[in-house]
């Protein structure tokens, strides 16, 4: 008889590929014991956001707050907001969105599900949050901006925020900064950083880690390869103050 283990999945940012998302689970091989965690936006940019929630509902996995969580729910529910973020966010991924819901209905009742999301989650050894900290700040202090839009202040930090554990986020593709490749994932004081950009045509991987084990599963959602690493076979230390290159504001 096998014992099976406790193991703990941590998912980057799916951006609406539902298929992707059914390939890396399939890679992950569940099991009952298993615990999956999603860093936030699930939603926009890919064709299929509202099955990829979905499927995250229906199997009660813990999803964080991403920014595009948070785009989406001030664009379709803060009358004082929406005129403002509605543009932005159909820029940024949203209007993709919309075109995967097939009724009213099923739209509100994902708002209903997406506001309720927590902005991190703390596992012991690891703290998980979709893009980051203020270093500056004390916890209790931080709000959904840096929760959900930090990079810069979060990424160049000299020293771990946490003294007994690593933080790990999406948010930023990980690429984007200096001397990364496509599916790397990036290592920074006291962090890590698992976005390796599933929906941009430059890259296409889709990555979970396992925490316990340090294994890295990814797939491709563009030509639908798969692989299966060490974390330290793709892990890329950056130096501290390494910054990223520019982005646009939707991202």
């Amino acid at each position: 008889m096998t014992t099976q283990s406790l193991r703990r999945f941590v998912i980057g940012d799916v951006h609406g590929y539902y298929q992707g998302l059914l390939d890396l689970l399939s890679l992950l091989n569940l099991n009952d014991l298993d615990k999956v965690y999603f860093l936030g936006d699930l939603i926009d940019r890919g064709p299929d956001s509202a099955r990829v929630v979905s499927l995250v509902k229906q199997h009660a996995y813990t999803c964080l707050m991403g920014n595009h969580e948070q785009m989406m729910f001030a664009a379709l529910t803060n009358l004082s907001w929406n005129s403002e973020v509605l543009p932005i966010w159909l820029q940024a991924g949203g209007r993709e969105t919309l075109q995967s819901y097939s009724s009213k209905q099923h739209l509100r009742e994902d708002l209903e599900w997406i506001k309720t999301l927590p902005y991190y989650l703390d596992l012991g050894d690891y703290w998980l949050v979709h893009a980051g900290v203020n270093p500056g700040l004390s916890l209790d202090t931080q709000t959904i901006q840096e929760f959900c839009w930090i990079r810069r202040e979060f990424h160049n930090m000299a020293e771990p925020y946490f003294g007994n554990k690593v933080i790990i986020t999406g948010h930023t593709m990980t690429f984007t900064f200096s001397g990364v490749e496509p599916g790397q994932i990036v290592q920074g004081a006291g962090w890590l950083g698992i976005d390796t950009g599933a929906y941009h045509p430059r890259s296409g991987w889709l990555t979970a880690l396992e925490i316990s084990s340090q294994m890295v599963y990814q797939v491709n959602v563009h030509n639908h390869t798969s692989r299966i690493h060490s974390l330290s076979e793709v892990l890329y230390p950056l130096e501290h103050g390494r910054s990223t290159v520019p982005f646009h504001a939707g991202k």
